[in-house]
């Protein structure tokens, strides 16, 4: 069973420290309520994070957004779906860590309300599977263009199982390096 604090449910993945958020919704015939967010709700289910930014992004099918990090300035991310569905991917950048270049996905949607919780030190990104969704995230630490950076989505040696063979990108993304040509010091080190 997985552990459930005060009308949240959280279930770890392969990747230590990121984790799969089911808040509880309570659903009758007029529609569905749920905390999205509850500072000590989510602390006692191990995310004892404060958010300082939010932001949300709407895409149409077939875009993916990502692979991306900020460093120095690395973000948590409490990620999430108000409408359609994504097939969210965090890969495991971290210097010296132990799963470092492995990734994990999971299926968000909005009918599920289904959150992930990206610690920093993950790099990140996403792909709309819907014919739209509105995604969003909250952040830790605020967005530092300067400290931002990008993996390729289709990293050979990742090798993430995206389901689309040729999604819409932003040049950053079309254009980005694999993890292996990034330079060492641009990576967040493990602190296991």
């Amino acid at each position: 069973m997985p552990p459930k604090a005060n009308g949240v449910i959280t279930r770890e993945t392969e990747l230590p420290g990121v984790l799969i958020v089911e808040p509880v919704r309570f659903a009758d015939s007029r529609g569905v309520f749920f905390e999205s967010w509850n500072m000590r709700r989510y602390a006692a289910s191990g995310i004892p994070e404060k958010f300082v930014q939010d932001n949300v992004s709407q895409s149409a099918r077939g875009v993916l957004r990502g692979l991306h990090f900020q460093n120095p300035e690395a973000q948590g991310k409490l990620v999430s779906v108000l409408c359609g569905e994504v097939y969210d991917v965090v890969v495991d950048i971290r210097r010296g860590s132990p799963t470092f270049g492995q990734w994990t996905a999971v299926t968000l949607d909005a009918e599920s309300g289904k959150q992930l919780y990206v610690p920093e030190g993950f790099a990140h990104g996403f792909c709309v599977t819907s014919d739209s969704a509105v995604f969003t995230y909250k952040c830790t630490v605020f967005y530092a263009p300067d400290c931002e950076h990008t993996i390729r989505w289709d990293d050979p040696e990742i090798n993430i199982s995206w389901p689309v063979g040729d999604p819409l990108l932003a040049d950053k993304d079309r254009d980005a390096s694999c993890l292996k040509d990034l330079p060492r010091d641009l990576l967040p080190a493990y602190n296991g």
